[in-house]
């Protein structure tokens, strides 16, 4: 399996936006082929980091994921917005 946690660190202004595409991009790679867990999360000691926490069955349907139209159109929303950091861990 593989986990990712992707931190996302957002400005004020932009944190609902942000927040709120993360939440569509949530609901729609709940239903992607292969996934385990999908969530988002708000720091509870900083308003200006988020974090999408997500485990994949193998790398093929994490590289499916991310080719979809949800993936390809939310992630580049995000990153103009925020700054994003990745970590991969496979297990």
């Amino acid at each position: 399996m593989i986990r990712l946690n992707v931190f996302i660190q957002v400005s004020a202004e932009n944190r609902d936006k942000v927040l709120a595409s993360a939440k569509e991009l949530v609901a729609a790679s709940l239903k992607d082929e292969g996934v385990v867990a999908y969530d988002v999360f708000e720091s509870s000691t900083r308003p200006d980091v988020l974090m999408i926490c997500e485990t994949w069955k193998n790398e093929e349907v994490l590289a499916a994921h991310m080719k979809a139209p949800h993936f390809t159109t939310l992630v580049p929303a995000i990153e103009a917005l925020a700054k994003m950091k990745l970590e991969q861990f496979t297990f």
